[in-house]
């Protein structure tokens, strides 16, 4: 059956927009990225799922997934309260509120990492984990952009840019009570989230792949080195996480990573499309209702605004996904109330529904209580978001 008409039967009777996740194309995806990965564990990121109920099936689907990635310690904390366990929280965080209910988890025995690049951080844990007498587990964010004459490529993350300065915040740390730093981790962001196969872009993308062969074995040697130099520090350094969806395979090259993050490779938003190492399928989106047909071959559909985060472009806007053949229209983009969408094609009429792709894995969920489990011809289940269970964390 067409692809369109499978999810328009599935789907058929439900008020629009949704959120929708077709579990076939997950369970490839799954498969796709555990045979990339090879026998390296892998830390799922949380902020490209955003769905307890859709963690819980990742986790479940192989022994070699490991641990959850998440983005702030009170998520981590609330997925603890929840039974998760072995939980890195990837960005430096100096809310109190957060900072407490993660460590009052620590305290009932959850492993839970914290990341820290400068002093403040780690001070800020080592205050509240003596009034709570618990021994906070740090993790260490080591900087992977590469600074060329004309170019910084890359993300502007750490503070921690070498093996130099990782070790003078080790000695820093090492001398404040109820921390210890057991991990370091080095997103190399210009690899992992940077397409190098966007349409239309021939000249950009053999520059980017250019950029990419000569930053990874640089990337190697510092992650390497800064490990190495904080374990003749003295660190005991035991989780060295590395990499994200579009780097997988360069990552577990490396012989100081014990496990690699992939996030929005399973959903696969449309970013993810444009990647030389691997072909995931689209696995996630939304869908709107088409409520007007004002030109012979332009349809308007209710909502659809929901644009992704980072710089403002084109790449970030939601793409129509089917039926196919579909395009925004180039003035108007994805609106707050509603979405033209240009198409050529035959029996669309309104009252039907448009199937969406985001151009980021989890924000989607930001926009949508439930998500709607497809499997063959019927939705298998009904399951939240964060926001469909009250969460909402940045």
């Amino acid at each position: 059956m067409d692809l369109y008409f499978r999810y328009k039967s599935a789907f058929s009777g439900l008020s629009q927009p949704f959120a929708w996740v077709d579990m076939e194309q997950l369970d490839h995806n799954i498969a796709l990225h555990l045979k990339r990965a090879r026998s390296m564990p892998i830390r799922i990121a949380s902020k490209s799922i955003r769905s307890v109920a859709i963690l819980r099936y990742l986790l479940n689907a192989s022994a070699q997934m490991q641990g959850i990635m998440c983005y702030h310690p009170a998520e981590a904390a609330w997925l603890a309260s929840l039974g998760f366990d072995d939980l890195l929280v990837a960005y430096p965080s100096l809310d109190t509120h957060g900072l407490n209910a993660a460590l009052d988890q620590a305290a009932q025995g959850k492993t839970i990492y914290f990341m820290v690049d400068l002093p403040a951080h780690a001070q800020a844990i080592s205050d509240l984990a003596r009034q709570k007498n618990v021994t906070a587990l740090l993790c260490l964010d080591l900087d992977m952009s590469i600074q060329y004459p004309f170019l910084y490529f890359g993300v502007h993350r750490s503070a921690v840019r070498n093996a130099e300065d990782a070790v003078a915040l080790y000695k820093k740390i090492r001398a404040m009570p109820n921390v210890e730093l057991r991990g370091v981790m080095g997103y190399e962001a210009q690899i992992a989230g940077l397409g190098d196969k966007v349409p239309d872009q021939k000249l950009k993308n053999t520059a980017i792949k250019m950029l990419k062969q000569n930053a990874i074995p640089k990337i190697e040697s510092r992650r390497t080195s800064t490990v190495l130099a904080l374990r003749a520090a003295g660190a005991d350094i035991q989780l060295v996480n590395g990499g994200g969806t579009g780097s997988v395979e360069s990552t577990i090259a490396e012989p100081s990573v014990t496990e690699v993050t992939v996030g929005s490779g399973f959903y696969c938003s449309h970013l993810f499309d444009n990647y030389e190492a691997f072909s995931a399928r689209p696995a996630a989106g939304f869908s709107l209702q088409v409520t007007r047909h004002p030109r012979t071959h332009i349809l308007t559909c209710n909502g659809g605004g929901y644009v992704a985060s980072g710089t403002a472009e084109k790449l970030k806007l939601p793409k129509p996904y089917l039926p196919t053949g579909m395009t925004l229209d180039a003035n108007e983009g994805a609106g707050e109330v509603q979405t033209p969408v240009h198409f050529h094609g035959p029996g669309l009429h309104t009252g039907d529904p448009v199937f969406f792709r985001h151009a980021k894995a989890g924000e989607l969920c930001e926009r949508f209580n439930t998500l709607y489990l497809l499997r063959g011809t019927a939705i298998e289940e009904r399951v939240c978001t964060y926001r469909g269970d009250g969460q909402v964390f940045m």
